[in-house]
């Protein structure tokens, strides 16, 4: 018998890009998850499949062997599964072989942190596995390293918002903070389909920044004044307010030439069928938009995202963090 867990995808609702310097920002789990399932093997071996990706390979004394699918690919998406799963072995003094299946719900290369939410549903599950007690915050920390080989040195909103769930209010230098989010935020996701690089428009930011420090300051100090007024909605149940901060955020973003024609489509589109807020999710440039629209709406805003040419679906927030399904 395996274990299977699963753990939720995310997306910023206020503050991505201003959140590199310092900003703080609010992230939301989403009921789209990541699915692990873990067995035993007799040998030594790891072996990993993904359904949604059509890859198989193993590892076989630390060397990666295809078994099916493009090699560069799977290299790249098994090496964070890989990471996550030596740290649980070296952690509880474990030396066994697994097999490991894959399945996301979470589209990939989004900025729905689909890569966090597969480590941490594959951490929870090899830990159930092995019957040692794994509490959430090694979870996070097991978590946190893979994704270091994915992004390098990323923020860690990734792992903590996999792991825990709920609403998070993050900023660099203080950490996370859950924020005790009592309303339902009906969301519609619209996904541009155009790849973008988080680091190239980290970088525009960045130069942008530099080259004009008396424009982009006041931006910033907005950008935090909407995080800390969007708390306060929170605490009001005021979906209204939280839509007008959703529209104010994004116009900060377009600004900082973050945003491109395939988000601008959508966002528009959204906001004529009546969200209350659409924005972009993430490090823009392609990737994901958001618009938060009332339960009666949700339907015609998911048609007017996916006529203007997006793949939309619709999302809510889930207080589950990563969690064992079966075992």
């Amino acid at each position: 018998m395996g274990v299977v867990a699963s753990a939720p995808a995310k997306v910023i609702l206020f503050g991505e890009h201003f959140v590199v310097y310092g900003e703080p920002a609010i992230v939301l789990a989403i009921d789209k998850r990541a699915y692990a399932k873990v067995e035993l093997r007799q040998d030594k071996q790891l072996h990993i499949h993904s359904k949604n990706l059509n890859l198989t390979a193993h590892y076989e004394n630390g060397i990666l062997k295809i078994e099916h699918g493009n090699e560069k690919e799977a290299k790249l998406k098994f090496k964070p599964v890989k990471m996550a799963v030596d740290k649980v072995l070296e952690k509880y003094g474990k030396q066994v072989g697994l097999n490991i299946e894959i399945e996301s719900k979470v589209p990939v290369a989004a900025g729905l942190g689909s890569s966090a939410a597969v480590a941490a549903s594959v951490t929870a599950a090899v830990g159930a596995l092995l019957k040692v007690e794994m509490p959430k915050e090694n979870v996070f920390r097991i978590t946190y390293e893979a994704e270091k080989v994915v992004h390098g040195t990323p923020s860690g909103i990734d792992p903590a918002i996999s792991t825990f769930g709920g609403a998070l209010l993050f900023q660099k230098d203080t950490g996370f903070k859950s924020l005790d989010v009592k309303m339902e935020i009906p969301l519609v996701v619209g996904n541009t389909g155009v790849a973008r690089s988080t680091r190239f428009q980290v970088e525009k930011v960045r130069n942008l920044k530099e080259k004009y420090p008396q424009v982009a300051t006041p931006i910033f100090l907005a950008a935090r004044e909407i995080v800390l007024r969007a708390v306060d909605a929170f605490k009001d149940n005021d979906l209204e307010t939280l839509g007008e901060l959703m529209n104010i955020n994004h116009a900060l973003l377009y600004g900082l030439g973050v945003s491109d024609e395939s988000l601008e489509w959508l966002i528009n589109a959204a906001r004529k069928a009546g969200a209350l807020g659409a924005k972009l999710t993430g490090a823009g440039g392609g990737g994901c938009m958001i618009a938060l629209a009332r339960n009666e709406n949700l339907e015609s805003v998911l048609e007017a995202i996916q006529r203007a040419g997006g793949t939309p679906f619709i999302a809510r927030k889930t207080d589950e963090g990563v969690k064992i399904e079966q075992g």
